[in-house]
């Protein structure tokens, strides 16, 4: 029998104006990007997503001296017991309002997993925000968003080292990747 999954609900709110801007990373694996602090504290993030694959937990500290900082547990984060497996993200404030998804693993190469379709239906979600497989994408399947923003830990095969960027704006949601090497867009070749 598989272990239940811990599933935790939050509230994050969004600006006055209905507007944020938060950063997602994933797989850390104990080693962020020598860079990462200084991208992220320039971008100015009203929050932090972790999507899992920490590593050491000193990388939450570090990371969360930033921004405020949510986590999920990784397949690799066996020490982060306090973590969810799963969690939901309210995002609300100046009349708007949305829900996130966050788990490491969502998908199934290129497709959502049938699973976490469903508990992002379930639970309201629109955007489903991961991590696991180190490759950085945007895309959508089963009516919903998913969003890998690929990972700031150490380089595996020849995937680039990103992160991503969810800005709430008065006209939706947009998502995208920052380069971890040079702080600039990151878009696949």
């Amino acid at each position: 029998m598989a272990p239940r999954l811990v599933h935790r609900t939050i509230a994050v709110p969004l600006r006055a104006d209905g507007t944020a801007r938060f950063v997602a990373v994933a797989d850390t694996h104990s080693a962020p990007h020598a860079r990462i602090a200084e991208h992220v504290a320039a971008l100015a993030p009203d929050a932090i997503f972790h999507a899992g694959d920490i590593g050491e937990l000193t990388v939450l500290e570090e990371l969360g001296a930033l921004a405020p900082l949510y986590a999920v547990r990784g397949n690799i984060d066996t020490r982060a017991r306090e973590l969810p497996d799963v969690l939901t993200i309210e995002l609300a404030g100046g009349g708007r309002a949305m829900k996130v998804l966050m788990t490491h693993i969502a998908v199934y190469g290129p497709k959502i997993r049938a699973e976490v379709a469903k508990l992002a239906r379930e639970v309201g979600a629109s955007l489903i925000l991961c991590g696991h497989s180190h490759v950085p994408f945007i895309g959508r399947d089963r009516g919903l968003t998913v969003f890998n923003p690929g990972s700031i830990g150490p380089r595996r095969f020849l995937l680039p080292i990103v992160f991503g960027t969810i800005d709430v704006t008065a006209t939706g949601v947009r998502l995208a990747h920052v380069n971890c090497e040079t702080g600039g867009a990151w878009s696949p070749p």
